[in-house]
């Protein structure tokens, strides 16, 4: 396989990666759902312009390299050793192929200091749901619905209309 290396965000490539971020999202929910999908926030994106620029302003941004060519990106968090995967997506063209899994790899050897990581994903997101548990190593530990909205995220009234089913919350304890 090819290298996988993590490259911080550029301005220049801003536009990009939000563009290919959607991308990948609406892959998800087009598979599971079709058009006839009603989670799409925005302008038919799954996930609004609006919450990735808040992601990466808020956050580390890197862009996931295999060798020169862009396959997806990350965003991530980190305050002392917690850290949160806030979007990680790579390009539907290059699913499949261990980039994700090594992007991951990457990004806990960028904060070693890191002890416990935390993410969601959508409740219908199955692909994601098997990448995190069984390729990265993390566990189910919460699941966010209308009986039980998450008390972190300012937009659970907006995310209980878009994922009225639910959010799962992952967390994954190093050492």
């Amino acid at each position: 396989m090819n290298e996988i290396t993590l490259t911080p965000l550029t301005p220049d490539d801003r536009e990009h990666f939000i563009r290919d971020n959607q991308e990948a999202f609406n892959y998800g929910a087009l598979e599971e759902f079709g058009r006839r999908d009603d989670h799409f926030e925005e302008d038919g994106e799954i996930i609004s312009r609006e919450t990735i620029e808040r992601s990466i302003d808020e956050g580390e941004a890197y862009r996931i390299m295999r060798d020169d060519e862009k396959v997806g990106g990350v965003v991530i968090k980190t305050d002392g050793d917690r850290g949160d995967l806030d979007l990680l997506f790579v390009s539907p063209r290059a699913h499949s192929k261990g980039i994700g899994y090594a992007a991951w790899c990457a990004v806990e050897k960028l904060h070693p200091e890191v002890k416990v990581w935390e993410t969601v994903t959508p409740y219908f997101e199955v692909r994601n749901i098997h990448f995190y548990v069984n390729r990265c190593g993390f566990h189910i530990v919460e699941f966010f619905n209308s009986h039980h909205p998450d008390p972190n995220d300012p937009d659970q009234n907006e995310e209980d209309e878009q994922f009225p089913d639910g959010m799962f919350r992952f967390e994954k304890r190093i050492g």
